[in-house]
């Protein structure tokens, strides 16, 4: 395990046995004989110790990762404020359940939330284990405050795995197959996809974004819909921009018709795509957030803040759980927050993406297996394509994820036709790092036939 004792780990790539090697194969066998075989494995090794951007598993093998634990890691593995944070904490107390005994880390989480989210408005934030369970509670508090029970979400949408948001949730496989019966209310619509809507070659005031506020007028009726949830950039489906126009024409509609608009920046916030929260791109204040993953670098913290009248609009206990805001979790986004702020990096976020988009939209005049290149700040993907056609090339995919596997770059995919590679690396990366990574991509996209 890693210790204070241990030097630093070296920012660098470094095979020294195939991947998987020897020591990674035979945990791997033991995996498979006490591990339910519906969990997946995206890189196969086991991890010994990390720090940065960089992993070292159990056979000694340096591997540069550029999904970041799905976009949690944005002040890198390790980060030494939340490893002092966390053991600090630790010495204190585990658990106490915060409406049994209150500590201050709770509060403290939710002041920063209160204060960094967009808007200048009253806010507070209560505090969750995760991001479905944020997005859940989110649509308990939207349902409560309005008196009402319709949903609204999108195609190519996810939300998470538990029954109201695999409800919420888009794509079939793997998320929701043979799951069901899920959760009523929940009503899908159109999404401003530009690279596959025809639609969006017009403004969305005029196209895709009408054809929403009309479904959702004559389908559900405006006054039956508790809440619109949305990714400000779609993760899961494949890291979509919706085109502009699409998030603020949503806004205004909800403001007309007193929907609660949630924004779920679980994938998105923390700096991610070059602002702290991805809304703030097209200055939109969504009247509930949420958010997960890069809040307490690895620690299970979500939460859902809003405007402080929503929020209080629950009655007593209405909101909470045992293990909701850990005292640990909460000294791990105390830590988290801190170098986010102090290190700017939303603005490093932009750097990265600019090293990024430059280097994809090179080889996508190289390869023309690459329809779209897309993405904000340090999260970016490219969608693959059989050539000559917009036909989704998930065999490619799966090539190229082979490749930069066996080269010790991890790296992730998306996209609700299974052809979609993103990149997720943590903000603190080093440049010559990135480009080391973006340089095995090429050669993977060198290699497909």
């Amino acid at each position: 395990m890693y210790s204070e004792a241990r030097k630093p780990v070296t920012q660098k790539r470094n095979l020294i046995t195939a991947i998987p090697g020897p020591k990674s194969a035979e945990l791997i066998k033991r995996r498979g004989e006490a591990v339910s075989a519906s969990l997946g494995t995206a890189f196969p090794v086991f991890i010994d110790h990390s720090e940065g951007a960089i992993i070292v598993d159990v056979d000694g093998n340096s591997i540069l990762d550029l999904g970041a634990g799905i976009a949690v890691l944005n002040v890198g593995h390790s980060a030494k404020e939340v490893r002092e944070n966390v053991k600090q904490q630790i010495d204190s107390f585990t658990h106490t359940c915060f409406m049994v005994v209150p500590y201050t880390g709770y509060v403290e989480v939710c002041e920063a939330l209160n204060r960094l989210t967009p808007g200048t408005h009253k806010k507070k934030s209560a505090l969750f284990n995760s991001g479905a369970e944020a997005i859940e509670n989110a649509v308990k508090i939207a349902r409560k405050f309005t008196k009402r029970s319709a949903v609204v979400v999108f195609e190519h949408g996810y939300h998470g795995r538990t029954n109201l948001t695999m409800a919420m949730t888009a794509k079939n496989m793997p998320y929701k197959n043979g799951f069901g019966p899920f959760a009523p209310e929940v009503y899908r619509m159109p999404l401003a996809y530009a690279y596959r809507c025809d639609a969006c070659t017009k403004p969305c005031e005029s196209s895709v974004l009408s054809m929403v506020l009309h479904k959702i007028e004559k389908e559900i009726g405006a006054s039956n819909v508790a809440c619109i949830v949305i990714e400000p950039i779609l993760g899961e489906g494949g890291f979509i921009v919706p085109c502009k126009g699409f998030l603020p024409g949503l806004v205004k509609f909800c403001k007309e018709n007193g929907i609660v608009f949630i924004a779920d920046e679980v994938q998105t916030g923390f700096g991610r795509t070059g602002n702290m929260f991805a809304c703030e791109d097209e200055s939109i204040t969504p009247d509930l957030i949420v958010t997960a993953k890069g809040i307490a670098a690895g620690m299970p913290l979500a939460g859902v803040t809003g405007r402080a009248e929503i929020m209080d609009s629950i009655h007593l206990s209405g909101l909470g759980g045992t293990y909701g805001g850990n005292p640990v979790a909460c000294a791990a986004a105390l830590g988290a927050i801190e170098i986010i702020e102090r290190e700017n990096l939303a603005e490093r976020a932009n750097k990265i993406g600019k090293i990024l988009t430059d280097a994809l939209n090179a080889m996508a005049k190289k390869y023309s297996i690459i329809g779209e290149v897309r993405g904000r700040g340090a999260m970016q993907a490219i969608e693959l394509i059989k050539p000559g056609t917009m036909d989704p090339n998930p065999e490619a995919l799966t090539a190229i994820l082979k490749y930069c596997t066996s080269k010790g770059v991890l790296i992730l995919s998306a996209g609700t036709y299974g052809n979609v590679i993103r990149l997720l690396p943590p903000l603190v990366i080093e440049e010559d790092l990135l480009r080391d990574g973006l340089s095995v991509l090429d050669e993977a996209l060198a290699s497909i036939k």
